[in-house]
């Protein structure tokens, strides 16, 4: 199975490479600043606006939170601490406002998406994309209409380990890949385990969302995709889907994808194992990466046989402030183009048994 031609990885890692460059205390030369919001504090991953308030590229103008309980809740916590809050009208209408980043809780994303999108703004929307594939569509649309760009924000886009994986697979040194196993797991407390049930998705569509965005980035869209949705727990007073195993076909290729909310911890053993006729590559952790590689004959610096990789240290979502600040200032398109991430989000859907026509 061979790569996508069509992503270029060469530009990732370029960019990933100078990430940390990007916080240099004198940039030269000087561009003016991309101005940026958020609504919602409510996310799972709303802390990032700290990443976007101490980047060079961007300034951030201000917080949405409609709840006034949540934004008492958030108001001390340092990634909002000092930031005005405004309604989400006056941050769409904040003058020279680019872009906005969308942090709500799930049910709530393609709502203040679409409002963002329809006030001219370029976003970076956090996953998964909703619950509604025919929402998410028209909201592709109008981004696509309006020339404006949806960044979604799966925290694996940007992984050293990813984009070296990729080099591999495009330079065909692994051979023909013909399997893959993921996993992304972690022990959700009770109360959390409740709101995720709201969703029939259960940890599929919670955490295994990120897996199958970078397998989709990797691969290209499967022929097929078989979901085996389980609700294990005995002892949880909750539906939730918290045991979740999806199969992605492809023609000579087969993928698992499995999420769970009980392993104990998880987070050690998110990994990553790609098998293929000239080698095999083992990620392993995903969020502070490392790898042992094994290749059954010698390429360039790596030896035949197994070797241990190391990778720069990985902060989520600094490469993709600066992916973002690129691509909207013109200096590169955008390595996630919109049809991958309609790709995405159907897949995910179908991995975790969930509707498409809802």
């Amino acid at each position: 199975m061979a790569p996508l031609d069509r992503r270029d990885f060469l530009q990732a890692s370029t960019l990933l490479a100078l990430g940390p460059a990007l916080f240099a205390a004198d940039p030269a030369p000087a561009k003016k600043k991309i101005r940026i919001g958020q609504i919602g504090t409510t996310h799972g991953h709303a802390s990032k606006l700290e990443v976007y308030r101490k980047h060079p590229d961007y300034e951030v103008v201000g917080i949405v939170e409609p709840d006034p309980l949540l934004r008492e809740q958030a108001t001390s916590k340092a990634p909002i601490r000092d930031l005005p809050w405004l309604t989400r009208e006056q941050l769409l209408n904040t003058p020279g406002l680019d872009a906005v980043l969308v942090e709500t809780n799930v049910a709530h994303l393609l709502e203040h998406a679409e409002a963002s999108l329809q006030a001219g703004k370029h976003i970076h929307l956090d996953k998964p994309a909703g619950a509604s594939f025919p929402h998410f569509q028209r909201i592709v649309k109008l981004a696509e209409e309006k020339h404006l760009l949806i960044q979604m924000g799966y925290m694996y886009r940007y992984n050293p380990a990813f984009l070296r994986l990729q080099e591999f697979l495009h330079k065909g040194w692994l051979g023909e890949v013909f399997e893959v196993h993921a996993v992304m797991s972690k022990v959700v407390p009770p109360a959390q385990r409740k709101q995720l049930a709201d969703f029939s998705g259960g940890m599929m569509f919670e955490l295994g969302c990120h897996l199958i965005d970078s397998i989709l980035w990797l691969f290209g869209v499967p022929e097929k995709v078989t979901p085996y949705p389980r609700h294990s727990l005995a002892s949880a007073e909750d539906n939730l889907g918290d045991n979740m195993l999806a199969v992605l076909e492809y023609p000579r290729c087969t993928i698992t994808v499995r999420s769970s909310a009980m392993e104990v911890e998880g987070g050690a053993r998110r990994h990553l194992a790609l098998c293929g006729t000239g080698g095999t590559m083992h990620i392993q952790p995903l969020d502070d990466p490392a790898a042992l590689l094994t290749f059954a004959a010698p390429h360039g610096e790596y030896k035949q046989g197994t070797q241990s990789l190391t990778f720069p240290k990985f902060q989520r979502y600094v490469a993709d402030a600066a992916d973002m600040a690129a691509v909207i200032r013109g200096e590169k398109i955008t390595s996630f183009d919109l049809s991958h991430d309609l790709a995405v989000q159907k897949t995910v859907l179908q991995a975790s048994a969930m509707p498409l026509d809802n």
